[in-house]
């Protein structure tokens, strides 16, 4: 057994059923997994240091591969569905056995972090690993210990993770050849089949979900959040391509988090110690902070190098939409140290409208934020995929529905809760279009959008008047500090009136046909806050 960088007392991996694998390199630091991985043949390095890997078949989760087993602990705890799909106890005890008689003889690679920030919540992870870069990416992605605590350290949940371990779909207990498996109490998640880093940090987010809100009355949250100068703490709610994670990387704001977070009855806590950016048309100009932490250290995935240089091409979308980069938190500047905050002060739910019928920031009540909690709403421009000639809607539940272990109802009930004990503002902010459709109408000037989040943060919107959405029934300023008035205002934007009524109605259907899903068991307050049927010319 090669002994490299933080071995534990007993360097055995025998408690797991992974005694008679290979070589075991325990905790190497990112230099020494950069060289593995480039030796393996695993990864180049780019011209700017960062570590370029190819995830392989998979760019991006599996979700339909995700798999919970069900047992008496979870049989009546889990949200079974479309997003935690069950697996029995014998057949994750067989998927189990069959990685652990492919590992043997091989070598693998061993880190040991923890996720939450908050020491009261800590979980300690061990990940084993078949790939080098497997192991740097959840060191760059959790909370890193010191030498001192790797002496004492003991795994709480333990990840095995195995790209080239492939299943055997209905016979082995999965869908197809590649898996995601939890078992909530052998406190043990499995990854086969795919190279796909993303299921490591999102398997443990998924644990957290179901662990944190149920057992230790944390709210967990799909969110960033960052802290004022005067210690005010702000969440930022949004899907994929709503401006999360560039809202939230403010320069006269400290950083808590990215993703992650846990809000307890202290304050704001990040999970994790890293970041996991899309990097797809990045630039120096539009994501200055990405940019500069782009260097040796952070792991880049399915890029694409200009012609046979080093030079990373980020508008090439050829491998994948999904182009990614993992780095650690500090690799950013203005980062709050610990990663933690009191309770919020406001609220933003962010969302990418391509229709162009959500104004542009509008102030929510407490039923009004609930609803559109549930709903978590953005649309994707049309293009996007063959066939696609308008926007397309996307629902997910509390703005994360794929990590949810619990019902959407759960979470939302704690966030109303903590939301009227702490009197937090809450804001539907779209990033998207205004003025039209996506086609039609131009988006949102990432600008306009600072400008209106600020105002909110500093308290300059308390002070103005307010529209009422004849639809959404949301409330917007008239006015905003830096915004032209001509913009806050959705349908004054629109040529065509009656084409933006005609639009605010199909998307309202859409919101109502969605949230009657979750409609049994939520309150008249919130069941209120449904959009209704557009003012007719």
């Amino acid at each position: 057994m090669k002994e490299f960088g933080n071995k534990p007392k007993k360097a055995d991996l025998s408690s797991i059923g992974l005694g008679r694998v290979g070589d075991i390199y325990w905790n190497l630091e990112p230099a020494e997994l950069v060289e593995h991985t480039i030796v393996n043949g695993q990864g180049a390095l780019a011209d700017s240091g960062a570590l370029a890997i190819e995830t392989g078949e998979f760019t991006g989760r599996s979700p339909k591969d995700k798999f919970t087993v069900k047992d008496a602990k979870t049989e009546n705890t889990v949200w079974w569905g479309d997003v935690n799909f069950p697996i029995g106890a014998a057949e994750f005890d067989r998927l189990h056995e069959l990685m652990a008689a492919y590992l043997i003889g091989r070598e693998v690679y061993v880190k040991d972090a923890y996720a939450c920030a908050d020491p009261v919540y800590r979980m300690n992870i061990r990940v084993v690993a078949e790939f080098p870069y497997s192991a740097m990416f959840a060191g760059n992605m959790f909370l890193r210990p010191t030498s001192a605590e790797l002496d004492e350290f003991t795994p709480e949940w333990t990840i095995i993770c195995a790209p080239d371990f492939m299943a055997n779909g209905k016979k082995d207990g999965v869908r197809q050849h590649n898996f995601a498996a939890i078992d909530f109490s052998r406190k043990m998640i499995l990854i086969g089949g795919t190279g796909y880093t993303g299921e490591i940090k999102k398997g443990i987010f998924t644990v957290l979900n179901y662990v944190l809100p149920q057992e230790r009355g944390v709210l967990s949250m799909h969110c960033s959040a960052n802290i004022g100068e005067g210690g005010d703490t702000a969440v930022f709610f949004g899907l994929s391509g709503t401006g999360k994670t560039t809202l939230s990387a403010d320069p006269d704001r400290r950083l808590i988090g990215d993703d992650e977070h846990g809000w307890s009855d202290m304050g704001v806590f990040n999970f994790e110690g890293g970041c996991y950016a899309k990097c797809i048309d990045l630039s120096a100009e539009k994501e200055p902070q990405i940019w500069q932490a782009i260097k040796f250290g952070a792991i880049l995935e399915n890029i694409v190098f200009k012609g046979e240089t080093s030079e990373v091409d980020f508008t090439d979308s050829s491998k994948t939409e999904n182009t990614r980069v993992s780095y650690p938190i500090d690799y950013i500047d203005n980062i709050a140290v610990p990663s933690t905050g009191g309770h919020p002060k406001n609220i933003f739910f962010l969302t990418c409208d391509a229709y162009g019928v959500l104004p542009p920031i509008s102030k929510l009540t407490p039923g009004q934020a609930m609803y559109h909690f549930i709903s978590g709403y953005t649309a994707k421009v049309a293009g996007t995929e063959a066939g696609v000639t308008e926007p397309q809607s996307t629902f997910s539940a509390c703005f994360g529905k794929a990590f949810l272990a619990l019902h959407p109802a759960k979470y939302a009930d704690m966030l109303g809760e903590r939301m009227r004990k702490h009197n937090v503002r809450v804001w539907l902010v779209n990033t998207g279009w205004s003025g039209g459709a996506y086609g039609t109408g131009e988006r949102m000037k990432l600008k306009f959008t600072r400008a209106m989040i600020g105002a909110a943060l500093r308290g300059e919107l308390d002070k103005v008047e307010y529209m009422e959405h004849p639809v959404f029934g949301v409330s917007y300023p008239a006015s905003c500090p830096e915004v032209p008035n001509g913009i806050l205002d959705p349908r004054s934007t629109w040529t065509d009136k009656n084409a933006y009524d005609a639009t605010a109605d199909k998307l309202a259907k859409q919101f109502n046909d969605n949230f009657a899903k979750y409609a049994e068991g939520c309150s008249a307050e919130t069941l209120a806050a449904a959009p209704r049927s557009a003012v007719k010319a």
